[in-house]
């Protein structure tokens, strides 16, 4: 898992193409090179203060190392309220599910 570039963060989030559910939204853009996914996770203030908005990101960036995301696309993950508090196979399974999701549609 690599990081992304503001600039990239903002072309993926323009490219429009997205799963959401009530955990997080999950944008895509694919990437023509063979190098491996690169993912940012994002928290803003909608979430909380300055720790919640830190757990949060750490609760997903744990989900996205143990996930198994598609190959050969930029991943921006928006994390929404109800990250905080949700079980970690929640977060898992929606950061598995929705990157699937997300990524179908940049093909």
């Amino acid at each position: 898992m690599a990081a992304l570039s503001s600039r990239r963060i903002r072309a993926v989030r323009s490219a429009r193409l997205r799963a959401a559910s009530s955990t997080m939204v999950v944008h895509a853009l694919g990437r023509d090179d063979s190098v491996p996914t690169h993912v940012a996770v994002v928290a803003g203030r909608a979430i909380g203060g300055a720790v919640e908005r830190n757990r949060a990101k750490r609760r997903l960036r744990a989900a996205v190392r143990q996930a198994r995301l598609p190959s050969d696309v930029d991943l921006v993950i928006d994390a929404r309220p109800a990250t905080v508090r949700a079980p970690f196979t929640t977060l898992h399974r929606d950061v598995e599910r929705l990157s699937r999701r997300a990524a179908e549609r940049t093909r």
